[in-house]
């Protein structure tokens, strides 16, 4: 043994052939934390010291995961360090990869499973990469706004080009093994079980002087083979294509990575590295790193609490949607992807036709896109099965309720239902507003009933609200999340209240959009404001894609619900509209207008017709606001209702708020949610603002916890 550690092992296989594995002891992954590279430090040393008995080293794994990457958890402490720690700390890491990539012999990383971030950069400073059929490999630091660290900008310009390193940092994207070959970021792919052998014999093949590893090696010391006019060519044709997807205002750690490798490409790996680390910690200390990271961190949050919720969970061998049609036909196309019978009931036969065409429609674009067969879909699709009577419930164990928006009709299919399936049952309600609590009075065993939320369109939409009403049970609670789980959902509980969180959150803000519109404000100008705040559709174009229907039936529970706050006293734009049958996208008309473009997508303009309207409901001339008035105003109703709904615990912590709102109606992630925002603000500029727009309603007021905090000097989330 030329190394033992718990996280690490360095060991001789064969012929003068050394292993090292990752390995870590009581860890589902192999990841860079601290323990990691200080045995990673130490497992170079010894190597160092017996170079001269080995002829060549493999690198693997002893998990399913390469190495997941460094470990996101400690990046929270290191970013709180200054900007020029950061950068000593990645210099010091690199020396380490440095001396591993110059050991006096070949290596070769035998890549089984993910190979990502840190876990990439260690296979690069291997001359050779091979890979099993079930791996993946890339450098997705972009996605936490850094970039890639470990030597990760310096090496892969020299290894896949300059236009394929820079598309591979600046998307994140983890390839594939086909994807991987094709670009030169891997040498060879092979079957999972002949992975270790292959890389053994590349090896030997290397030792013998078959291949030219030292070679190999040289192109990564040395800078990039490329004349200055083909670099300016490449650079300046990735930057087009990258920025054109990532705003670099939004997301600087693209625009920071590119800057280090123009800069590094013409220099020596030992000089490009320094100019890496300098420009990695300029990325980590931007407030875009800090709500990336925290998104990241918050995720696994909710994923725990989720797991901890599912505990009393009962099995799920079957489950039931009630009512067909778009929302019918996303719950079951989703619940049968992911591998769940279940039973689509209507009353109706062409709803059922609707139903069963939504999920035809999605698995067919699986199939357009290769990631399924024909032969899954007609398997996927047997999952669900039609019916117009109740004769097959009698043994599921949850039913969706997905009917109209009503209660009363809800309250009917409920109460029917409910007769007609086994004792422990759960029943479910897609309501998007309708209190739990109100619609469980008509049954008898209001313990086994749960609100079930899920956005639209269903097979995008990460999140399900799960609602707890008063007599909502445990175990009710823990099958629903578990069924969420189950279907691929984020679920999220939450307590019983007009809008639950997400409805509750949102419809304040189109409140102060409707205000603003009634002040003289331009929707198109207030829609673009927003929209380069982060937000991927403006107010405007958001309500169109709701449905101004939708939305006026939505403000009006939340105005009987919440009167000091939701209820104004003058009709608002959206309201007018829908009056004068705007429905938005659904009759092509709302704000904007719609019309199918050469792909079949609607299209929209800013319509003549809808500034005409638009007269009836504003004050005087219109006017035109700062666009940092129009951001406060809407990020102040959003964020004031959503710290309201932590006041009043309908949703338990900042981390599941914030969650919510970003994979409920798209918050911008780079802002990490609307506590991680009101931190970044600052309490004390925050409370300001809501005393400076107080005069305009209670919306505006601040929250007594917002007060509260920033008297105590407290934020949401650890100080920096």
């Amino acid at each position: 043994m030329i190394y033992q550690g718990n996280r690490i092992t360095v060991s001789m296989l064969e012929d003068g052939i050394a292993n090292m594995q990752f390995n870590a002891e009581n860890e589902s992954v192999n990841k860079f934390d601290a323990e990691t590279n200080q045995q990673f430090t130490e497992a170079v040393a010894a190597l160092e010291k017996a170079a001269d008995s080995i002829k060549g080293l493999v690198v693997t794994s002893g998990k399913g995961v390469f190495i997941a990457g460094a470990d996101i958890t400690e990046f929270v402490g290191h970013f709180r360090k200054e900007e020029t720690e950061i950068r000593d700390w990645i210099v010091e890491i690199n020396g380490v990869f440095n001396r591993f990539e110059d050991l006096p012999f070949p290596k070769v990383a035998a890549i089984n499973g993910a190979a990502l971030g840190g876990g990439c950069e260690m296979t690069l400073v291997c001359e050779y990469r091979v890979m099993g059929e079930k791996a993946q490999i890339g450098l997705p630091e972009t996605q936490l706004g850094i970039f890639p660290g470990f030597g990760g900008s310096v090496r892969t310009p020299r290894v896949i080009g300059i236009d394929n390193a820079l598309e591979l940092i600046a998307t994140g994207k983890p390839q594939k093994p086909a994807q991987a070959l094709k670009l030169g970021l891997v040498d060879a792919v092979v079957a999972q079980d002949d992975l270790q052998a292959a890389a053994v014999d590349l090896v030997k093949k290397a030792i013998a002087g078959d291949l030219d590893w030292q070679a190999k090696r040289e192109e990564k010391l040395q800078p990039v083979k490329l004349n200055q006019l083909e670099q300016a060519m490449a650079f300046n044709s990735a930057k087009g294509a990258i920025f054109a997807k990532a705003n670099p205002k939004q997301y600087p750690a693209v625009a920071i990575a590119i800057q280090a490798i123009e800069k590094h490409v013409n220099m020596g790996r030992d000089e490009a590295i320094k100019v890496e680390a300098a420009h990695f910690a300029k990325a980590a200390k931007t407030p875009q790193a800090e709500s990336l990271v925290g998104l990241f961190l918050n995720d696994q949050t909710v994923k725990k609490l989720a797991k901890q919720h599912s505990k009393q969970a009962h099995d799920i061998d079957e489950a039931a949607v009630l009512g067909a049609g778009i929302m019918g036909g996303g719950i079951a196309y989703q619940a049968a992807s992911k591998g769940l019978p279940i039973i689509m009931k209507d009353i109706k036969s062409e709803q059922l036709d609707l139903g069963m065409g939504e999920a035809s429609k999605l698995l067919g674009k699986q199939v357009e896109r290769k990631r399924m067969t024909p032969a899954q879909m007609g398997e996927t699709l047997s999952r669900i099965r039609p019916t117009l009577n109740y004769g097959d419930f009698g043994e599921t164990d949850i039913v969706i309720e997905a009917v109209v928006e009503n209660p009363k009709v809800k309250h009917a299919v409920l109460k029917e239902v409910e007769g007609l399936v086994k004792e422990n049952a759960i029943l479910a309600s897609n309501t998007s507003t309708i209190s739990i609590t109100h619609l469980a009075t008509v049954l008898e065993r209001p313990e086994n009933f749960v609100g079930m939320h899920f956005f639209n369109p269903v097979h995008r939409m990460p999140l399900v609200e799960v609602i707890r009403g008063e007599k909502s049970s445990e175990e009710a609670i823990a099958t629903t999340v578990a069924l969420a789980q189950r279907m691929g959902k984020v679920p999220v509980v939450v307590n019983d209240c007009p809008g639950f969180l997400v409805n509750r959150v949102l419809f304040p803000y189109f409140g102060a959009f409707d205000l603003l519109l009634k002040q003289g404000a331009d929707f198109v100008h207030v829609d673009k404001v927003m929209e380069k705040f982060g937000w991927p559709m403006g107010p405007a174009y958001l309500i169109d894609v709701v449905g101004l229907d939708t939305g006026v039936h939505g403000a009006e529970v939340m105005a009987e619900g919440f009167p000091d706050r939701m209820k104004p006293d003058y009709k608002g734009a959206i309201k007018h509209l829908f009056e004068n049958n705007r429905l938005g996208q659904k009759n092509g008309v709302g704000f904007y207008k719609y019309e199918k473009d050469k792909r079949g997508k609607p299209k929209k303009t800013a319509d003549d017709a809808t500034y005409e309207l638009l007269k009836a409901t504003t004050d005087g001339d219109t006017q035109q606001f700062e666009d940092q008035t129009i951001i406060d105003r809407m990020m102040l109703a959003f964020c004031n209702e959503t710290v309201r709904c932590l006041e009043d615990e309908i949703v338990a912590t900042p981390a599941e708020a914030d969650m919510a709102m970003i994979m409920g109606v798209g918050f911008p992630p780079f802002r990490g949610g609307p506590c991680r925002y009101i931190d970044q603000v600052g309490l004390d500029n925050y409370l300001a603002l809501c005393e400076k727009y107080a005069h305009l309603g209670k919306a505006y007021e601040a929250p007594q916890k917002i007060r509260d905090m920033a008297a105590a000097g407290e934020t949401f989330y650890p100080k920096a």
